[in-house]
């Protein structure tokens, strides 16, 4: 199982990134995909996900609103749409797996796969 993110860089507060994950060799209508961040000293919180099966969407509070989370079938991939960005938005984003259908966000325990990340850094 293979997952590369790409579309990480630099924005300005109030700009916009677009992230993708896009899988390889997975059973990918049976996983929920996840979007995790890593700031630097912090530790790794889930910001998004998006249910395996019936497609359910959850966010922490500090994107909602802000943050969309989306897949298709078909292509095998996930992409989080990030607007309004704000300077604490600056992380690492990582793409990660959960097998089957949730409620909520999942723990980094939870994650049976994981992406290398992209750096996300939002200037003022």
């Amino acid at each position: 199982v293979q997952l590369e993110e790409s579309g990480g860089g630099y924005a300005r507060t109030g700009g916009s990134l677009k992230l993708s994950c896009v899988t390889s060799g997975l059973a990918f209508r049976d996983a929920t995909i996840a979007w995790f961040r890593q700031a630097p000293g912090k530790e790794r919180e889930a910001v998004s996900c998006v249910s395996a099966q019936d497609l359910s969407t959850y966010y922490s509070e500090s994107v909602k609103g802000r943050f969309f989370i989306s897949k298709d079938y078909g292509e095998e991939t996930s992409w989080l749409q990030m607007n309004s960005l704000k300077p604490e938005d600056t992380a690492i984003y990582y793409c990660a797996t959960v097998y089957g259908s949730r409620w909520g966000l999942p723990q980094s325990s939870e994650v049976q796969f994981w992406g290398k990340g992209t750096q996300v850094t939002v200037f003022s």
